[in-house]
């Protein structure tokens, strides 16, 4: 069976992907998802925050999810849940498996990607010791307990001040958990502001930058973790050792777009964001696929999860109607300061639109600018109060201006004011 367009990934992403494509007027649309319901991990994000930018309320998780959910009711979109994509081709097959319908190969006009991500797991990262149970990332043990009604444990160490991390001392504090420290290698908080007040202030919960944790302990069930200080070059440093009883630790170390079929399809992938090479429009360096969301690189905030979906919703139908740009690009670069650059690639055409460029910074900066260089020569700049690996900073580029430099590449880099 051939669609115009199957979306991969039934969470906040391809929800949002699907429904401006439908909005746009395309008819034939397909979204699959892996789980038995839509909405991905929103569901099991039960604390508030969301739809700031994108609804201007603030909803839940799920509420967040279900406000696109209702509006497939009124659509034409067709929706097949707990259904394996086992492979992605390039010429836009979608190789799919389900108890219901067994083995199928489908086939798309385009295919938008959007997979989500996954977390880094204690594997990733090398901790001594035996393994015990009470070992969780942070994303299961908010599972466990958002949606099946399990408490983890009861004295509890966290690794990583990433969001989830953050959130989840909050979550089990309120569950009536001690949570006995968060403990982070950098020398910064890796998650919203919002958070480390809301979850971590407002509970007299510590945090303490500069750590780690050495080993864990235990040998059926986890009995404590040694913890260190750590120097500059993240190393631990002798004599700050500490041991801290504990029954579980929760890591929250990172987390890494799920790209498995991408990589099967032979997309080329960014290292740096550990996701697909996209243009503008969001199309991969595979002609009509395209990429959106987390599966494309890490975002801290699902309204821009959203956002980005519309843009690639957009791609996909110009794709459709019109087929491969044969037009050239001009690449985007991360300079002095900036860790990454999406999309990484400009297309070369006439056209008043602005592209909304997303980066982030290697380190904390305070009263900067993020410039943007063609050929040695400033052609835009931004000025921002403070800039943090945690939180993605971005900035609307002119088109016009762009193709009137005519240059293959354009740097961005941090200026401290």
């Amino acid at each position: 069976m051939t669609y115009d367009l199957i979306v991969v990934g039934g969470g906040p992403a391809g929800l949002a992907a699907a429904l401006k494509a439908s909005e746009e007027g395309l008819e034939n649309i397909l979204i699959i998802e892996r789980d038995y319901m839509l909405g991905g991990i929103l569901n099991q994000c039960i604390h508030n925050g969301f739809g700031l930018h994108k609804f201007k309320e603030e909803l839940t998780g799920p509420e967040y999810s279900q406000k696109y959910i209702e509006k497939l009711k009124d659509s034409s979109i067709e929706v097949i849940t707990e259904t394996m994509v086992m492979k992605v081709t390039e010429d836009r097959e979608v190789h799919v498996l389900n108890e219901k319908d067994g083995f199928r190969v489908l086939k798309a006009k385009s295919i938008i990607l959007a997979m989500g991500c996954r977390e880094r797991t204690r594997g990733a990262i090398n901790i001594a010791g035996g393994r015990p149970a009470g070992v969780f990332t942070a994303g299961t043990a908010q599972r466990f307990i958002n949606l099946e009604g399990y408490l983890p444990g009861k004295e509890v160490v966290i690794l990583g001040s990433g969001d989830i991390g953050l959130i989840m001392a909050r979550r089990m504090t309120l569950e009536g958990a001690k949570v006995k420290g968060v403990f982070e290698l950098m020398p910064y908080s890796n998650g919203l502001t919002r958070n480390i007040v809301q979850c971590l202030e407002d509970y007299d919960i510590p945090l303490k930058l500069s750590h780690t944790i050495l080993s864990v302990h235990g040998k059926e069930r986890l009995e404590g973790v040694t913890v260190a200080k750590v120097d500059e070059n993240l190393k631990p440093i002798e004599g700050t050792q500490e041991y801290i009883k504990c029954d579980t630790l929760l890591l929250s170390v990172g987390l890494i777009p799920e790209n498995e079929l991408s990589n099967v399809c032979g997309i080329e992938m960014d290292r740096r964001t550990k996701g697909p090479i996209v243009t503008e429009s969001r199309e991969t360096t595979k002609s009509g696929i395209f990429a959106c969301g987390n599966v494309l690189h890490v975002h801290d905030l699902v309204d821009y999860v959203s956002e980005e979906a519309e843009i690639a919703a957009k791609g996909a139908m110009e794709y459709i109607k019109n087929g491969k740009s044969e037009s050239g690009y001009t690449l985007t670069k991360a300079g002095q300061g900036i860790t990454y650059v999406v999309p990484q690639k400009i297309k070369k055409c006439e056209s008043e639109d602005k592209i909304k460029m997303y980066m982030r910074v290697d380190k904390v900066y305070s009263d900067a600018k993020i410039k943007v260089y063609s050929n040695g020569n400033e052609i835009f700049s931004k000025s921002f109060e403070r800039l943090m690996p945690g939180e993605m900073a971005s900035l609307n580029l002119n088109m016009k201006n762009i193709q009137e430099c005519d240059t293959e590449e354009i740097v961005f880099e941090v200026e401290v004011l």
